[in-house]
Formats: structure tokens, sequence, C-alpha cells
């Protein structure tokens, strides 16, 4: 099994959304970063934990647990000139974009936010916190979910 950190604008769509979703499911478009996109289409495998982090908002952090339930596939959304994350030169044939389908499993009681995750010695080396990574879709260490899982309590 192999752990992530996702993140969304809550303005976009929440963890809320995603447990008020039939099924509690939903899948994950809209990502057009290469290495984001690498990691979803090459790495992520069904049953993987996934830390739904809220970002670009009052206090961003991470808000909750999801899981893959289906694993990648063509991202629609690159398709539809009437979707925000539409993509000309993305073809049906050989898609350039994809998704994965993720499920809702728990939100935290409280916000873990980058400020307490920056401030943990143990987290340091973690990729949400290095200089320049802004990746919509991060692996994380089993350590860092532990480490992490800790601070929710």
């Amino acid at each position: 099994m192999n752990y992530w950190l996702m993140k969304s604008e809550p303005s976009e769509f929440s963890i809320d959304d995603l447990k008020t979703r039939p099924k509690q499911t939903e899948h994950w478009d809209g990502v057009r970063n290469y290495q984001a996109r690498n990691f979803m289409r090459d790495q992520m495998q069904k049953g993987d934990q996934i830390f739904f982090y809220h970002s670009n908002c009052e206090e961003p952090g991470i808000v909750g647990i999801a899981e893959v339930v289906k694993e990648a596939y063509p991202d629609h959304s690159a398709f539809d000139p009437k979707d925000k994350h539409y993509d000309p030169k993305s073809d049906k044939n050989n898609p350039r974009w994809f998704m994965v389908d993720v499920k809702f499993v728990k939100k935290f009681r409280h916000t873990i936010s980058l400020k307490d995750i920056k401030d943990n010695p143990i987290l340091s080396e973690m990729k949400l916190v290095q200089k320049g990574n802004r990746l919509s879709v991060l692996p994380i260490t089993k350590q860092e979910w532990s480490t992490i899982l800790k601070m929710e309590k």
C-alpha cells in the first residue's frame, strides 16, 4: 500500500463534498501537472490511502482521509471544450491526462495545519514542506503517515 497527499481548494471541492457524494466516492479530475499525473497514472493503486488537504484557504492543512477505489483512467474533462480543465492537445486515442476515483474514509476533528506540519521535526523532509513543491498530488512515507495520524488525536 502507498500513501498520498492530495490537495484541493475547499471552495472547489472539499472533504465535505466528497462525503456527500453518492457512495461517498468521486473522480479526482483536473490534474494538469505531469509529475502529479504520473503519480496517479503510474503508482496509485486501489486501496492506497490519501490525506485530503485543503489548500488556498484560511487554514491550509490536512482535513481527513480518503482511499483510492479505482486506478487511473483517462480524465474526460480534458476532452470537453466546455470544461474548465479542457486541453485541446489531449487526444482520446492517446490521453494526456488521467484521474483516479477516491472514496471518503474519515474527516478529522480538527485541521492538521501546514504550520503544525512544518513545526514537527519528524516531518522536516516531507515533500509538502520542501521549498518550491506545489504539486497537488504528493507521495507520503509510512512514517509521515503515522506521524500525522498521531497529530490528529
